[in-house]
């Protein structure tokens, strides 16, 4: 059963209009140096610029510091002033067929034409993030706690309050499949775009969306396979979650065996966020060359790729090279007008997961991977049609 083809079979319950008020950060006199305004110069709204402009020093934490490949390590990051914290694994940089061959079964004409691919050395999460590690972001819970607890305020949190924040949810948007380890779904390419751009503030370590190279890098681990772990989806049962054994919903991260580099999930469970924009024709623009760190620029809001499959698909779309492009039918029972910017009524099977490259981009390298002109006009029309006064 593909993304594709969903006929939704679950509902949710409409909360007031007024709850759906739209949230915006935008820092207060407590920024730091960084952002604060130029003398004679408006403040700059950080949400909107990449965090290459803005990090902090990072907040100290164990193997997380690299300058070379040789000394990367596996590492957990905590998240400062929470008990949450989530595993990265190093992945080492190399050269890769992208895309799926000809004979592949079940290939798609969208998997192709193969082509030679190079990314450089970076850290992905062991899993895929959790709803209790977005929800810090999502739902404010990160300001709560220390409202609560009166907890004390870090350089890292003053930055990280100015980064904006979704509307509140109109629905659960767990659809009651639990949030207990399990991984955050229904946000739009967007949302898990400033959600990384929170956590980076949080951290002071640049973290982003993979691209649709890195991802199929990382999840290949090496393999030329239809899968990491072979050709055969019924051994799929041992390595991911999809629909004939999921039990008709998401589960649990990290459950199933990993890939051979130490991933979690990259077969299944949810269809992950990647940089890219969806095209039809594959990788046509790519043929016969050797591309080093290959991107295909979004230039509209959808389609946008989502990799890995899910537990709403059959084994075959959870596949190494399998990809799927977003569509407005995503968004089908959003009951706002405006349709929010920031959620997915209708994708109760996308999420996604963070990488860290082990060398940062210069900032004019880093617009590649933040919020494009897309999403940042849509985010300050979206604000403006609710009537958000900054």
């Amino acid at each position: 059963m593909s993304c594709r083809s969903l006929v939704l079979r679950r509902s949710f319950s409409v909360i007031p209009a007024a709850a759906c008020a739209l949230l915006w950060s935008v820092g207060d006199a407590r920024r730091p140096a960084q952002v604060c305004a130029a003398e004679g110069q408006p403040a700059a709204d950080i949400s909107v610029l990449s965090p290459i402009t803005w990090l902090l020093k990072p907040v100290e934490t164990l193997n997380a510091g690299a300058t070379i490949e040789a000394e990367m390590k596996p590492y957990t990051q905590k998240i400062i002033g929470t008990d949450v914290s989530f595993d990265m694994v190093p992945i080492p940089g190399g050269t890769f067929m992208m895309g799926s061959p000809e004979d592949e079964a079940d290939r798609k004409e969208d998997e192709g034409p193969q082509f030679k691919a190079t990314v450089e050395p970076f850290w992905m999460g062991k899993c895929e993030v959790t709803w209790e590690e977005y929800e810090l972001w999502g739902m404010g819970l990160d300001k709560q706690f220390r409202k609560v607890t009166g907890g004390k305020f870090t350089e890292w949190d003053t930055l990280a309050d100015a980064i904006t924040v979704p509307t509140k949810p109109y629905a659960d948007m767990s659809f009651g499949m639990g949030k207990d380890k399990t991984p955050a779904i229904c946000m739009t390419q967007l949302g898990a775009k400033m959600y990384c751009k929170w956590l980076s503030a949080k951290t002071g370590y640049y973290y982003r969306l993979p691209t649709e190279a890195e991802w199929e890098y990382a999840c290949r681990a090496g393999t030329t396979t239809a899968f990491s772990f072979g050709d055969d989806p019924a051994d799929l049962d041992d390595y991911g979650w999809h629909y004939g054994n999921s039990d008709d919903k998401y589960q649990k991260v990290g459950q199933k065996k990993p890939n051979p580099w130490g991933l979690y999930d990259m077969h299944g469970n949810v269809a992950e966020w990647v940089l890219d924009q969806y095209t039809s024709d594959g990788y046509a623009q790519f043929t016969g060359k050797s591309i080093k760190n290959p991107i295909i620029m979004p230039k509209k809001i959808d389609p946008r790729v989502v990799r890995g499959g899910s537990w709403f698909d059959d084994a075959d779309r959870a596949r190494s090279a399998a990809r799927v492009g977003s569509t407005l039918e995503w968004k089908a029972q959003d009951p706002q007008i405006p349709q929010s910017v920031w959620y997915l009524t209708d994708a109760e099977w996308v999420g996604f997961r963070v990488v860290r490259p082990l060398n940062p981009p210069t900032a004019q390298e880093a617009m590649k991977y933040d919020i494009d002109e897309e999403q940042k006009t849509s985010m300050i029309e979206y604000r403006e049609m609710r009537g958000a006064v900054e």
